[in-house]
């Protein structure tokens, strides 16, 4: 299927490694410009080579702190004045944070904030006007299922990440009349540099298969996801094959979660 990304221009935030690499990788080969942004300029750097030795496009990548809304700002007009526009922006810099409420401190609840949710609006404020520009464009935030359903334990990101979820709800309304769609892709147990840290700290004794297979995950699917699965979603909402779907969360999970 062709999903109608060439020649379009893409920004996705926590760029570098991840589902975040796996995304902009994707984009890439269905023809996009793509522009990468994180704090750690090393991996940057990295991240810009192999997409390019993967797929020949020379990606654009730009160091900064989404927890600063000038850096946030400053990413976009970078891409925007790099490619000439923008339609495209994904919104995943973020890291885990599970705590019991009482082992949260005010300054990880702000941290935590100003990450998953207040670098979703500056990076987003400053992109509407130049999807306004370029008649229509796609917003992803990127959640997770415990947002919908939050666990014991799960503080602050399942606060930081339900907020999200509003946030997409309440944009794609506003934003729908200038051609904008936003929508959120919630994540489960996808294979991460903390997930493997857990398998090696637990069951270094397993192989990664083993692991990821494990009964104690309580995945219906019986497994771990991959970061190319989470891509594949995210590349399909920002694309034209999604061109009618807006306002709207989609579960990455496995089948785990509790909610739609």
């Amino acid at each position: 299927m062709d999903l109608g990304l060439k020649g379009k221009a893409a920004l996705v935030t926590g760029g570098s490694k991840g589902i975040g690499f796996q995304t902009a990788l994707m984009l890439a080969r269905e023809g996009a410009n793509v522009a990468i942004c994180a704090r750690n300029e090393e991996e940057l750097q990295k991240a810009a080579a192999s997409i390019k030795e993967q797929t020949g496009v020379d990606a654009l990548y730009i160091q900064a702190d989404m927890t600063i809304q000038n850096d946030c700002e400053r990413a976009v007009a970078i891409a925007a004045e790099r490619f000439g526009r923008l339609d495209i922006l994904v919104n995943n810099a973020g890291t885990a944070a599970a705590n019991p409420f009482d082992k949260v401190s005010t300054d990880l609840w702000n941290q935590d904030l100003n990450l998953k949710l207040f670098g979703a609006i500056h990076c987003s404020r400053a992109a509407v006007p130049h999807m306004r520009q370029a008649g229509g464009g796609s917003i992803v935030n990127i959640a997770t299922s415990s947002a919908k359903t939050p666990s014991a334990s799960s503080l602050p990101t399942s606060v930081s990440r339900a907020a999200g979820l509003a946030l997409t709800n309440a944009m794609s309304k506003d934003l729908a009349p200038d051609g904008i769609r936003v929508n959120a892709v919630c994540i489960g147990l996808i294979r991460s540099d903390q997930i493997e840290k857990g398998w090696k700290r637990s069951a270094p004794e397993l192989t990664w298969e083993e692991y990821a297979a494990s009964p104690k995950h309580d995945i219906p699917l019986g497994r771990i996801g991959k970061t190319e699965e989470a891509a594949n979603v995210i590349a399909f909402l920002v694309s034209d094959a999604a061109s009618y779907v807006t306002g709207t969360s989609v579960n990455v999970d496995g089948g785990k979660g509790a909610a739609l």
